[in-house]
């Protein structure tokens, strides 16, 4: 089994730790006002681009 020689400082720990963090998801705001996802149709309005791509209805 692979025992370490020496401790690992603190910053040394900090900086091998760095790039584990949780990636925040990117978050746009589509032109009716809905937080949505970048590259993806709009929940709210149906909407890619300012394309109406789903036919949603007044109801919904």
């Amino acid at each position: 089994m692979a025992v370490q020689q020496n401790k690992k400082s603190r910053s040394r720990k900090g900086m091998r730790r760095s790039h584990d963090r949780v990636a925040v998801p990117a978050v746009i705001y589509c032109s009716c006002g809905e937080p949505t996802l970048p590259h993806s149709v709009c929940a709210g309005c149906g909407t890619y681009k300012g394309r109406r791509v789903i036919a949603k209805s007044e109801e919904e």
